[in-house]
């Protein structure tokens, strides 16, 4: 495994947080330059839950290129107004692709399920959000997602010990207010490094 150099910020904070009892939930993940999935190059993933047991992410900077919240609401027999028709999808993760996740801001409540994940961002993943949206309701921010990003006990912990993520507290501005080509290098930058320092090697074997 290849050190990556000049990265005391980063390595004080994952330091600090490798124990027993690590609880990434509110996270982000980001991707280091050597990530060798593919499917996780220079993302930035929201964490919607972290435990022993397992881990839960939403990849927010992966847009489906060819899909449109249209398609999906149309599929499920909803109602949609133009506008909503028209937003882009995204790709959340690799697992359960056929299955929808939204993440949005806390003004919209499901009356079957949210998640509050931190103050200003919360996840639904049951139908009667996309209802809304369709309507030109639901939450003022938000991103649809396809699929989630998951891991097993100490699988993820294992993949940040190797180097293949930099972790940081999640930004709701990240999140929902950046445009998807800058969310990555906006990531790295709230820890205090320069993306530009990042080792090309980190995260291989």
């Amino acid at each position: 495994m290849h050190r990556i150099l000049h990265l005391n910020t980063r390595q004080a904070y994952v330091m600090a947080n490798m124990n027993s009892t690590m609880d990434l939930s509110g996270h982000f993940l980001i991707s280091m330059p050597g990530m060798s999935d593919p499917r996780f190059s220079q993302t930035v993933i929201f964490m919607c839950a972290h435990s022993d047991e397992a881990a839960m992410g939403l990849i927010v900077n992966k847009p489906a290129h060819d899909i449109r919240l249209g398609s999906i609401l149309e599929q499920l027999s909803i109602d949609t107004t133009d506008d909503a028709a028209g937003q882009t999808v995204y790709i959340g993760g690799p697992v359960e692709t056929g299955r929808g996740f939204v993440l949005h801001s806390p003004d919209y409540r499901s009356p079957l399920e949210t998640l509050d994940c931190i103050p200003d961002v919360s996840m639904t993943a049951t139908v009667d959000i996309l209802e809304s949206i369709g309507l030109g309701k639901g939450p003022d921010k938000r991103l649809m997602m396809l699929g989630y990003s998951g891991w097993g006990p100490g699988q993820l912990e294992d993949e940040i010990a190797r180097n293949g993520w930099l972790t940081a507290p999640a930004d709701p501005k990240i999140v929902f207010d950046l445009p998807d080509q800058d969310k990555w290098q906006a990531a790295v930058s709230s820890l205090g490094i320069n993306p530009i320092g990042l080792s090309g090697a980190a995260g291989r074997a």
